[in-house]
C-alpha cells in the first residue's frame, strides 16, 4: 500500500467515524428534545415514544428543518405557545451538550 492509499484510507476512517459522533450527538440531542417537549405539554411519560417521533422525522431531510417543522406542528397540536426561535435555541443547547457527552463517552 502506497502512502497516499495509507492516507487516503486514514481519511475514511475518520470521516465514517465523525459521522458516527455526529448521528450519537443528533440522537442524543432528539431524545433530550422530546423529554423538553413533553414536559411542556404535560406529558412527560410520553418522551420515550416522543423521541421515536423525532428521530423519523429527522431522517426526512438533511439539516434540522424537518425537526423544527415536526416540533413546530406538535406544539400548535397540544395548544402551547412556543416560537421557532425558541425552539432553534433549544435544539442548539441540547446539541452542544450532546456533543460535549459523546465526547466524554456518555
Amino acid at each position: 500500500m502506497s502512502g497516499f492509499d495509507k492516507r487516503e484510507e486514514s481519511f475514511e476512517k475518520k470521516f465514517a467515524h465523525d459521522e458516527e459522533l455526529q448521528f450519537k450527538a443528533t440522537a442524543k440531542r432528539n431524545k433530550r428534545l422530546a423529554a423538553w417537549a413533553c414536559e411542556k405539554w404535560g406529558k412527560p411519560e410520553q418522551a420515550d415514544a416522543y423521541f421515536k417521533e423525532l428521530m423519523a422525522a429527522d431522517l426526512e431531510e438533511a439539516g434540522d428543518a424537518d425537526v423544527v417543522r415536526k416540533l413546530m406542528g406538535d406544539f400548535i397540536r397540544h395548544g402551547v405557545q412556543v416560537s421557532e426561535h425558541q425552539i432553534e435555541r433549544e435544539m442548539n443547547e441540547q446539541m452542544a451538550q450532546a456533543v460535549a457527552d459523546v465526547k466524554a463517552g456518555r
